[in-house]
């Protein structure tokens, strides 16, 4: 019932630095990027009607991860939060923006309180799109519809993000929809380690005229 991972693209794999399973609710990744490194959190946040005790853990546990992030890196955290912030974002300008949908929840206020702390910006609630195209959850019966899955930045790189909503055609098999980020970030491949180790063509020895050198080399080296 939790679970948390990435998928990458050849070209992203060959600029990730490192990733960290925390739990089985929080996983990290850390890429090279031109101008900065980029860590991802992946998360998957307890529902609202989840115990009090469960969320301090996840968020406790999660702010130790955060903290671990060099301060310079890009920071993304972006999941699963079960949380309704709403469209209000009355005293929350810096961590929302004006295109929320809905009424906030326990869940919500948590999650726009841990945005302000550590200056995350709710990318989900800055672009104005339709409602439809905005949900990223649907109930059982295809009546309840709310956007609980998010995508947050630091907001210092605010103006990387270029747009966040839903995509709604893709089967995923799931009662979430894809949630889809365009970020404009320049990724490097790191570049392996080259061995020093040297190679010898050792086939030269199947000439005898070659053997019988070689012979006369250690001679006279070690005569």
């Amino acid at each position: 019932d939790k679970g948390v991972g990435f998928m990458l693209t050849k070209k992203a794999k060959q600029s990730l630095l490192e990733w960290n399973p925390v739990s089985s609710r929080i996983i990290t990744a850390r890429f090279d990027t031109k101008f900065q490194k980029t860590t991802i959190i992946q998360v998957y946040s307890p529902t609202n009607n989840a115990d009090e005790e469960e969320k301090d853990d996840f968020y406790n546990s999660l702010q130790t991860t955060v903290n671990s992030v060099p301060k310079r890196d890009i920071l993304m955290l972006l999941g699963d939060l079960n949380a309704k912030v709403g469209k209000d974002r009355t005293g929350r300008e810096r961590e929302m923006g004006p295109n929320g949908i809905g009424e906030m929840n326990e869940n919500g206020e948590i999650f726009a309180d841990f945005c302000a702390v550590n200056s995350l910006v709710i990318g989900g609630t800055l672009f104005p799109h339709k409602n439809c195209h905005k949900v990223t959850w649907v109930s059982p019966n295809g009546v309840t519809e709310n956007q609980i899955d998010h995508i947050a930045i630091s907001q210092r790189w605010r103006s990387s993000l270029q747009d966040v909503r839903n995509k709604r055609g893709a089967d995923i098999a799931s009662d979430h929809h894809l949630i889809i980020a365009k970020i404009q970030l320049k990724l490097l491949s790191t570049e392996k380690a080259k061995s020093r180790r040297k190679k010898f063509n050792v086939d030269l020895f199947k000439d005898p005229k070659v053997v019988q050198d070689y012979h006369i080399l250690l001679q006279n080296k070690f005569g």
